[in-house]
Parts: C-alpha cells; sequence; structure tokens
C-alpha cells in the first residue's frame, strides 16, 4: 500500500501518537535533521494533555485530563525554545475538617509564619510543623538530586543512592512502605492524610502495600522540577501541546493527524507501519519507530502478547462555577482554600477506609478527592466576560474508585459516586455546590464526570489507568535498556508515559527515546 497524498513513502523516524511525548521526541529528532512523520488517530494533537471548552456556548477552555505541571524539565523547553510558562500557586494545599464540633482546617502556604498558625492552630502546638518541616525538607533535597537523572541514560539502583546520598531517605522512600513513615513522623490524622495523598493519585493503594506501588507514585509527585511543585500551565494544558506542536512543526516534522496505525512490522533494522484513515489504508517506511501509546497498544501493533492492563482508579471532574462557594470555616478565604489543592475526606483513617471498601468491591462511603481551581492562578483560560462576572473553574480528582467499580453499569455507577463525592464537598461549605454552577447554553449545569472506564474508551488509557501502567522506580531493572524505552524489537521504541520514568506530564520519555535514536545514528 503507498502513502497517502501529501506523505512520503519513508522517513527516518515514525512516532505513533500525537501526545505530548510524541510532540517531544518528534521536535528533538526534527531539530537534529531527521525526517519525522507524526500519525496521530484523532483529528487534533496533544493526547490527554489539551484544553477543551466542554460546556455548550461558554468560553471557558479547560484542561480536561491533565490538569497541573511538575515533572516537565525546563532543559525540555529551553533545548525545544517553547513559547510556554508556568505559575506557581501562593496556597499549597487546604484541608478543611470538624474538630470539636467546629469547623476548622489546615492550609499549608502563604507564607512559612501563615503555615506555622495554620499547624498550630488544628493541632494545638508546634510538633507537627517541625516535623513537616524536617520531612519535605528530606523529600527536598532528594528531588535536587534524582529529578536531573530523568534526563540522562538509567543509573543503576547503586548509582542512585549513590546520588541520593543519604541513607535515611533512601531507606523511607525506597525500601519501606510509606505509610511507615508517615505514622513514624506524624501523629495527626489528617496531616499523616494530607502527606499520603501524593502516594495515591491514579495509583490504588493501602500506606502499606508491600509491592510499594504508593511509594513510586509518592517519589514522582515530590521531585518535579527538583522541588516538588506543582505549577499551572498558563493558557491551560493544551497551550503546552500547541508549542509542541509548534516547534515539531518549525522544525520540519509532519504532523499527520486523522491517521491511525494498525500495525508495525519490522525486522530490527526497518520497519512498516500500517495506517488507517477515512479514506481508506497507506503504509510508511521508517528505520525507527516510537510508540507514543500504552505498553498494550505497542503490543497489539507489533503483534505481540499484551500484559494485563493495570487498573486505573480514579474520577475526573470539571466543573464551572458563576462564584466560588463560602466555607464553613470563615477563618479561611475560599480564594485561598481553591487556588491550592483542596482535600476532601482525606484524613488518614478516612483514605485506609476508602480503599478497603474499593478493595472489597464497593464504592467508598465518603469518596476521597481533591480539587483546585486554575482560573485563580490563570484567569485567561476564561473569556473576560466570565472573568468580569466572577467565574471560576474547579477541577476534582477522586480517588480508591477503581475501573472494576464501574463494570456493571458505568453510567450509574458514575452518576451515584459524582453525588456521594460531591457530597462530601458540600459537608465543609456554607453553600451548596449546586447553588454556584454555571449553566451552559442550553441551561445544563457545567460539570462533568469521567470514570476509568470513560477515560480507556475516550483516550485508550488501558484500564483507566492514567500511567498506563504500575509507575516503575528511576533506575535500571531487568529489560529496561539503556534509557528505559527501550523494547524487544531493536529498531522499536516506546515513547509513552509506560515507558521507565514516565507516567504524569513530562516529556520524559519522549526526549529519552529521540535521545536513544540519536545515540544510536551518532548524532
Amino acid at each position: 500500500m503507498p502513502a497517502h497524498e501529501g506523505l512520503h513513502r519513508s522517513y527516518d523516524a515514525v512516532i505513533v501518537g500525537g501526545g505530548h511525548n510524541g510532540l517531544v521526541a518528534a521536535a528533538y529528532l526534527a531539530r537534529a535533521g531527521r525526517s519525522v512523520l507524526v500519525l496521530e488517530r484523532l483529528g487534533n494533537t496533544g493526547g490527554a494533555a489539551v484544553s477543551t471548552r466542554p460546556f455548550s456556548g461558554v468560553d471557558a477552555r479547560l484542561s480536561r485530563y491533565s490538569y497541573l505541571v511538575s515533572l516537565l524539565p525546563r532543559k525540555i523547553v529551553r533545548d525545544l525554545g517553547l513559547d510556554f510558562r508556568v505559575r506557581t500557586r501562593n496556597v499549597s494545599s487546604y484541608t478543611p475538617v470538624e474538630r470539636d464540633g467546629r469547623p476548622t482546617g489546615l492550609l499549608v502556604g502563604g507564607g512559612e509564619r501563615r503555615t506555622r498558625e495554620a499547624f498550630a492552630r488544628l493541632t494545638g502546638g508546634e510538633r507537627e510543623y517541625q516535623a513537616w518541616q524536617r520531612f519535605y525538607d528530606m523529600t527536598g533535597r532528594v528531588a535536587q538530586r534524582i529529578f536531573p537523572t530523568l534526563t540522562e541514560p538509567l543509573p543503576t539502583r547503586d548509582e542512585l543512592r549513590l546520588r541520593v546520598d543519604d541513607e535515611e531517605a533512601w531507606r523511607v522512600l525506597f525500601e519501606e512502605p510509606i505509610g511507615v513513615a508517615v505514622e513514624d513522623r506524624f501523629a495527626d490524622d489528617l496531616v499523616r492524610g494530607v502527606v499520603l495523598t501524593d502516594a495515591l493519585i491514579g495509583t490504588f493503594a493501602d500506606a502499606h502495600d508491600p509491592s510499594l506501588k504508593q511509594n513510586r507514585c509518592f517519589l514522582y509527585h515530590v521531585i518535579g522540577g527538583g522541588t516538588g511543585a506543582w505549577d499551572v500551565p498558563v493558557g491551560g494544558m493544551g497551550a503546552l501541546t500547541d508549542a509542541l506542536a509548534t516547534a515539531a512543526r518549525d522544525a520540519g516534522a509532519v504532523l499527520a493527524t486523522g491517521h491511525e496505525a494498525v500495525r508495525i512490522d519490522t525486522d530490527g533494522s526497518a520497519a512498516e507501519i500500517t495506517y488507517r484513515t477515512a479514506a481508506g489504508e497507506g503504509s510508511v517506511a521508517a528505520r525507527h519507530v516510537l510508540v507514543n501509546a500504552s505498553p498494550q497498544q505497542l503490543a497489539v501493533l507489533t503483534g505481540d502478547q499484551p500484559t494485563t492492563p493495570a487498573e486505573g482508579a480514579q474520577l475526573k471532574v470539571n466543573m464551572l462555577l458563576k462564584r466560588l462557594p463560602r466555607l464553613r470555616d470563615n477563618e479561611v478565604d475560599p480564594r485561598e482554600a481553591f487556588s491550592g489543592t483542596f482535600h476532601i475526606a482525606e484524613g488518614y483513617q478516612e483514605l485506609a477506609t476508602a480503599h478497603a471498601e474499593a478493595a472489597a468491591g464497593r464504592l467508598p462511603t465518603a469518596p476521597p478527592s481533591e480539587i483546585y481551581c486554575h482560573s485563580l492562578t490563570d484567569p485567561t483560560i476564561l473569556g473576560p466576560d466570565l472573568v468580569e462576572q466572577g467565574y471560576h473553574t474547579l477541577t476534582l480528582f477522586g480517588l480508591h474508585t477503581p475501573a472494576r467499580l464501574f463494570d456493571r453499569d458505568n453510567d450509574a455507577v458514575r452518576e451515584e459516586l459524582l453525588k456521594s463525592t460531591l457530597a462530601q464537598l458540600d459537608a465543609h461549605l456554607a453553600e451548596p455546590l449546586a447553588d454556584c454552577l454555571a449553566t451552559d447554553a442550553d441551561g445544563r449545569p457545567c460539570i462533568e464526570a469521567k470514570t476509568p472506564l470513560d477515560l480507556e474508551r475516550d483516550l485508550r488509557l488501558p484500564g483507566g489507568n492514567i500511567f498506563h501502567r504500575e509507575l516503575s522506580w528511576p533506575y535500571t531493572q531487568e529489560g529496561t535498556g539503556r534509557w528505559g524505552v527501550e523494547t524487544r524489537h531493536t529498531n522499536v521504541l516506546l515513547c509513552g508515559a509506560g515507558a521507565v520514568r514516565g507516567g504524569g506530564v513530562s516529556g520524559v520519555p519522549g526526549h529519552n527515546a529521540a535521545m536513544a535514536v540519536l545515540e544510536e545514528l551518532g548524532a
């Protein structure tokens, strides 16, 4: 089958999938003088890192699936000359709770004095704040030492341990369940829960899971940028992928949307990629193929046996509000509370109970979740009229809701879970969230929810897992290869989130796959 009109018969590299990692790889390779074709099945590039207007007739451009930026190295932004900026959130988090019959909470951020006072107000003393400082000083040192390695060839376990150069930190993060450190260092249930949440984003695990998958999740959440800070992308997540697409095109890469790769035939030195469009099938040849898709999809394309997908376990909810709701805790301004991560039902025991209920096949009685308001930090995602009227976005990420819970009736369970999740939020508000929701052009509330099964259907995330598979340690293990992107097919590389050091919006797998190709070519 010939290539369709407008495409060459062969390329130095064909990239399957135009998500952000595929675009990073395309830009690096094209800038190095290689001929590059990106095949994207959808009508647009960006994958899960896109901005859309989900509500009819409303000028609100939301980061629909992925929200914040932490793991994207500044090196990639500099190397590719990306027109892309982030803004730091002034508040890290706010966690409401009722103590002794009165509403209160923990605000982390707004300056050291404000945070110290918030800890004292919640816990009655200095102990928890001092423990918090010591713990995050430790993770901060680890972040500074590990983050630069993500765009280098994989270190061995021993090499990374030497780089960390802190035996206590190595034990806490790499060798024993994170629950041990949380319980040893903190006494307050709410403080323990706030620390643990970073180990559970998109990861269905107990604090003491012997597999340590919760530790791997925690590690990636605290090393971003060498500081662990989670920043807001100016213009929404789509601004990043738009900048990457521009960089790739400007360097000479061809971005072919509406082209779905269906098969890869390779002998290890040359490959033939068959693709499908609305007009029929075509094929192109390539020396290298970089697959920006899940390991399961890679296996399907190459005719290998797919592995069992890792189960996703999150609820994603996008909302547009006419105004931010007032809080029962009147000592905290809603603009502060919602500008950071607003934790709901995420006390330590609440998280354990929710996990146990979900593991037993039941929806959590008190579903844990966290919310943040993009528009407080970056109002450019809203039209000027909405900004003037005081509108705001809210993004909710629910935990401990594994895909298996939705198998019996995805639509009905989604509605049940959304209702109970919002009820947990309402318990801390001085007015119902429903009263604050904006409506679209058809008079419908501006709220949408996505389950793991929805994400699997919409984005081909296997099992609805946002990381494509369980996160890996950032060092060499059996079969990982030099860069963590290699497969059993010499000239086929994995450049998506399922690569070693993948997961999250980082561009790291795309960078590393491009480096592996260029290294092989001696460039």
